[in-house]
Parts: structure tokens; sequence; C-alpha cells
């Protein structure tokens, strides 16, 4: 460690109780997607106390831009992102900041996402002669239905940046450890809805109907062939049917079904492929039984790969910071989705993930989603840490 990452450890440190309590805030009052106003506002207050100029995006987003007073031969511009919304799922931890709104919580970190970013805006302010060029942060609604990304970027949150950074905790991953990967760490996020069209009758008489649930069940088997007979065994595919409706009463035919699901897989190409395929398959095999089909497609998140020069970049840093043995280069990309990809799609960067599980507390190795779901504290202290030197290395070009 550097002594001026020694300065900015320390300063962490000493702000490490404040973000707690802006984590544990947020923690008590989860909002969804496209709704957080609150949020929103609490964000743009913390930015208030510093002297933080910045302005609203995408509804209930925040943007906001710090300059650097440093000399610099060649200003860089660096983008760092945090989600922000909640998930609709009732807390069923018992902590004493428990979630006070029904049927919402944090299931997946973002209240610690947002509370480490606003710390790490807290450093940056505190140390703008350190770094010259400019760092610009983005508090992104509606994460979780695939929205909030796609928005930001449209709006021109990424144009004139240089690099872009974010981070996401892991309850699979010790507290103290960072994994930085280059190449293919999250994949594409697709929704479709098939809705299948067929024509009543009594069951006793099936011959005179087109049975729409037996055409859905069809199409929910044969979908899988798709995975295992159309595409090569070391890609990774994943299509998932996580709703099926059919039918009005259990003595007929049933007349309309429909069918929610997901596609996800790494590879632009192979993406297009499984839509081209699955819509032939459903539509293919409602014709078959006399009925027919039509497929809705909803791009929810592309798919998220690490720029390999910037990727190296987070690792030398984090490798500095927290030496070789907490820095994971090489673990399975997950089938998990998240839309900060569409930032890295625009500008080169790296999204990292930050260990959150502690072995004294079990609830905090629970799956995300979860109503049990806790987290060490501590990982916000490594996020911001991360974070802030980082930024601070990148725009003096010493990574």
């Amino acid at each position: 460690m550097t002594e001026l990452e020694k300065k900015l450890e320390q300063q962490v440190r000493e702000d490490h109780a404040y973000v707690v309590a802006l984590r544990r805030e947020l923690h008590r009052h989860p909002e969804l997607g496209k709704e957080e106003f609150e949020t929103q506002r609490l964000i743009e207050r913390e930015l208030d106390a510093i002297g933080v100029a910045h302005h609203r995006a995408a509804v209930t987003g925040v943007q906001a831009e710090i300059k650097g007073t440093g000399v610099s031969d060649h200003p860089r511009t660096l983008l760092l992102r945090a989600d922000i919304d909640a998930l609709p799922i009732q807390e069923e931890t018992n902590l004493p900041f428990a979630s006070e709104s029904a049927g919402k919580m944090h299931a997946c970190g973002h209240d610690a996402h947002t509370a480490a970013l606003i710390g790490t805006a807290r450093l940056l302010q505190a140390n703008r002669d350190l770094f010259g060029g400019t760092v610009r942060l983005v508090w992104q609604p509606g994460e979780e239905i695939g929205y909030g990304g796609r928005e930001m970027v449209d709006e021109g949150c990424a144009d004139g940046a240089d690099r872009t950074f974010g981070l996401h905790i892991s309850t699979s991953v010790p507290v103290g450890s960072v994994v930085t990967m280059a190449g293919p760490n999250n994949a594409s996020v697709d929704y479709f809805k098939i809705r299948i069209h067929g024509r009543a009758a009594h069951v006793a008489r099936p011959h005179q109907g087109v049975d729409a649930a037996y055409i859905a069940s069809q199409i929910v088997v044969s979908a899988q062939a798709i995975v295992t007979r159309r595409t090569n065994p070391m890609e990774n595919v994943l299509i998932g049917f996580g709703r099926i409706q059919a039918g009005t009463a259990y003595n007929v035919v049933a007349e309309e079904a429909e069918l929610e699901g997901t596609i996800r897989v790494f590879l632009p190409e192979i993406r297009a492929q499984i839509k081209t395929e699955l819509e032939a398959l459903a539509k293919g095999i409602a014709s078959l039984y006399g009925g027919s089909a039509e497929i809705e497609y909803k791009d929810n998140a592309s798919p998220l790969i690490n720029d390999p020069e910037a990727t190296e970049e987070v690792r030398k840093t984090a490798v500095s910071l927290f030496g070789e043995d907490h820095v994971i280069t090489q673990r399975k990309p997950d089938l998990t989705g998240d839309d900060m990809a569409e930032y890295i799609l625009r500008v080169p960067g790296s999204y990292a993930y930050i260990g959150s599980a502690n072995a004294d507390n079990p609830n905090t190795s629970v799956a995300q989603h979860n109503s049990h779901f806790e987290i060490d504290e501590d990982c916000m202290r490594v996020a911001a840490l991360l974070t802030t030197s980082y930024a601070v290395r990148y725009l003096r070009g010493e990574v």
C-alpha cells in the first residue's frame, strides 16, 4: 500500500460509522424500481452537505460530478455507478434497522452500494487536490427491473467518459476479498412471454378442441432441446420458465395459455440465435397441434463483459490495497444479470465483486434476494476504499 493509499484508508476508517448509518437509514426505507423518490432525496441531501453539484436523471436517479483541482496533462473522466432500488420481499431478519415498508426489502445490497458511493463522494470531494480531471457519480434506479442502466446511458450520463467502474457485494465471497475478472461476468437477461391460442371443448371430447395447456407443456419441455442440441455444450445457455398459466376449469380444454420466462447467455450472437429459435419452436409446436402462438421479448440487460485493460487497472489497485491473497481473478461467470453492462458497452470499464460474507454470521452467506439476507457492513469500507483509490490512481495516470 502506497503512502497515498494509507492516507485514504485512514479517512475511510474515520468515515465508516457515518456510511454504516446511511446504509441502515436506506435499509429501513426500501423503495422499488421507479419509486426511489425518498432514496433520491437522501442522496441529494448528502451531496448538498459536502457541496457537490448534482441533477436528477431517469426520474429517480442522481448524477453528480467532482472536478479535481490537481494538475493533469491529460484530464480524464471516470464514471462511478451504484444502483439504488430494493426488492418486493418481506424482510425476516429481525435486525434493529429492518425494513419498515411491508413487502419491500434491500435483499440484494443496493443500500450498501448507495451508501458506499456516497462515502466515496465524501472522500473525493475532500481530496480534490490529489487528482485532475473529473469523477462522474451515478446513482441509478431500477436495476432489478432492467430499467435504469439503459435509461441513464440514453440520457447521456456516459457521454465523454473515458472509463466506468462499479461494484456489487457478494455473499459467496468472504468480507475483505475482492473479485475482479476480465471478460464475461454476468449473462444477458431477456424476458419472454409466449401466448398460446387454442379452442375450448369439453375434456371428454378433446378432439373437438385445441388444447393450449398441452401445447404449453410441449413448448416447456422441447425448449430445453435448444440448449442441449442446438448450441455448443461448452457455451453457457439457460432457458428458464418461471410462470405457466392455462385454462379456466378442470373439465374444459384450455383455450388460452401463457408462459413467462427468461433467456440467459454470455455471447451476443448466441443470444440472437436462441431468441430466433425459441420463437420458431413455439410457433411450430402450436401449429402442429392446431393452435397458434406469439412471443414477446423484453431486453432487460446486455451481457456484462469486463474490459481487460480496465480490469487490470482495478486488479492492480486492489492488490496494492488488500494484497494478492484477497484478490480473486478467476471465478465462474454468473447467469444472473446486471445492467452495469449498459455502461460498459458505451465506455470501457469493469465491474468488481466485494465480499460481504462473515463465517460468524450465517445470514451473511444466504443467497441474495432472500428474506434473511444480511451483510457484514465492513464490506462498505472495502468498497469505498477500492473505489476511491482506483479513481485517484486512474485520474493521476498511475494505473
